[in-house]
């Protein structure tokens, strides 16, 4: 195991008793704030690049629904300041920002939702950022953008039991193919309704639910998961944390790739782990390359192969990120800073820009490759059950020196590349500035037919690994994508026209033009 961290705690003077909610960045400087709400104010202590907190407090009129279950943060009108999304047990409230960051219209809707964990996200690709809130009682609710800076009001098709049971949403791409899935832990009532479920995404607009063909469907009581490559191995692990172990005990998944999971909790390490708690969340505390787990006061120190070891003293129900900019994780919640007090390991971290996607780059992939070994993470707003961390990703690499190479794959299908990355500083990458494939379309697939009809064929993929593919129109808008499983693409659905085929996997890229006619 790598070196452990301690915390040192700090008091933080906030007036919003029991709704400090965020570490996130408010003011689009990309330094993580302590964001503290209530019903008629948004307290914010923003960090400066000394290291020193300004305490702001900005008037709000008052919210018809409190943040009482949960708060979510994402720019979803894209003037570069975040908006925020409170959960409330009666419905859900917007705060919009204003062009300058200093003040917050208040936007609620009349509809009753019995709010839970709540994320932005983009759920239709379309680059507008969306919203979504697991119902405790009902099929969940989301909210689609119009482009405009307006949130729809739309419930089912995503979570549908009657009588809800959503608990903890989680926007993650398990299977690699470059677009969001929805996993949702679920807890309470007779057995199906705590069912958890998996949406995968089809990469058309639409979802489908697999978790039981997944292993991912289990009755266990759980209000969140914690999503993770903890083997390093390139697909994201899950642990599934009882909230009781009444229904069930934690449940740890390793990706087996083929889109099944398997319990391996048993080797773990973590068998006599009987902790329980609603949050449970995911970072790298002490930078030694692997993903930990955080949970009921204690931090689960992974060593790169799906094994832990339990350390106590670590921070309860807390939103999470870098207070001081040193690379390390901090925490905060209930009035509480607690300050990683770092080791000697190396770090990065990167802030996203989207373009073509989302301001904030939500649903982004970023996957770096070291000495230490490949490393992954997705861009996510709403972790955990109730809190909102940071939206930077932040990477551990214990006594690494360099790093070879930084791929950033955006929602739009755009992939960035930097190589020969030094350790201990912050990148910040705006979608599409770096040259690569997307700036030059070259002739090195065969595909035939061409024009195609309803099938596209490859000659050849064996030499790629795992591929994903991506079908652009000649705007650059995606219209397809997922895994490449064999060599034969149904087309079908695609409108008459030229478009642009690119394969992809970790370290090849190749695209072609193809004429799809009717």
């Amino acid at each position: 195991m790598g070196q452990q961290v301690s915390f040192t705690i700090q008091t933080i003077n906030t007036q919003n008793d029991g709704d400090d909610r965020g570490l996130v960045d408010m003011n689009g400087d990309f330094l993580d704030d302590i964001v503290s709400i209530g019903r008629q104010n948004i307290q914010i202590f923003y960090q400066q690049t000394d290291g020193a907190l300004s305490e702001i407090n900005i008037p709000t009129t008052f919210a018809d629904y409190p943040a009482s279950w949960s708060m979510a943060a994402g720019d979803f009108d894209g003037n570069g300041y975040n908006d925020l999304l409170y959960g409330g047990g009666s419905g859900v409230t917007f705060m919009k920002a204003n062009n300058t960051g200093t003040g917050y219209t208040e936007i609620s809707g009349s509809e009753f939702v019995f709010s839970q964990r709540s994320n932005f996200i983009d759920i239709n690709n379309d680059g507008n950022l969306d919203a979504f809130v697991c119902h405790d009682v009902e099929p969940n609710v989301f909210y689609i953008n119009d482009g405009s800076g307006n949130l729809l009001y739309n419930q089912g098709s995503l979570g549908d039991y009657p009588t809800g049971g959503n608990y903890g949403s989680v926007w993650v791409d398990f299977d690699n193919d470059r677009d969001m899935d929805l996993f949702i832990a679920k807890c309470g009532g007779e057995a199906p309704r705590r069912d958890n479920e998996m949406h995968i995404n089809n990469g058309d607009g639409t979802f489908t639910e697999v978790a039981a063909v997944m292993n991912l469907e289990d009755d266990m009581q759980t209000w969140s998961s914690a999503w993770a490559d903890y083997d390093n191995d390139g697909d994201l692990d899950i642990w599934i944390g009882a909230s009781t172990t009444a229904d069930g005990f934690h449940r740890l998944m390793r990706n087996n790739g083929d889109g099944t999971f398997t319990d391996v909790i048993e080797d773990s390490g973590l068998t006599l782990f009987t902790d329980t708690d609603i949050e449970n969340a995911t970072h790298d505390f002490n930078n030694d390359g692997f993903a930990d787990i955080i949970t009921a006061g204690k931090i689960l120190y992974g060593n790169g192969d799906l094994t832990f070891n339990i350390i106590p003293g670590a921070p309860f129900g807390s939103a999470f990120g870098d207070v001081n900019n040193d690379g390390f994780i901090d925490a905060f919640g209930a009035g509480t800073l607690l300050i990683n007090n770092a080791n000697s390991n190396n770090w990065l971290k990167i802030n996203t820009i989207g373009t073509q996607s989302n301001l904030n780059g939500i649903g982004a992939r970023i996957e770096i490759s070291s000495a230490l070994g490949n490393q992954m993470r997705d861009i996510r707003s709403g972790e955990g059950f109730r809190y909102m961390s940071s939206l930077n990703a932040h990477f551990g690499l214990a006594q690494d020196t360099t790093i070879d190479t930084v791929t950033v794959y955006w929602p739009s299908g755009v992939i960035d590349v930097l190589n020969d990355v030094d350790v201990n500083q912050t990148l910040t990458i705006i979608e599409g500035a770096t040259l690569g494939l997307d700036d030059n379309t070259v002739k090195n697939l065969i595909l035939y037919p061409n024009p195609a009809v309803d099938v596209l064929n490859l000659s050849d993929i064996s030499q790629f690994e795992s591929p994903f593919y991506s079908i652009f129109d000649m705007s650059g808008k995606r219209v397809m994508n997922g895994s490449l499983d064999n060599q034969r693409l149904n087309i079908s659905q695609l409108a008459e026209g030229v478009y642009i085929l690119r394969v992809a996997d970790r370290h090849t890229r190749k695209a072609q033009k193809f004429s799809k006619k009717r």
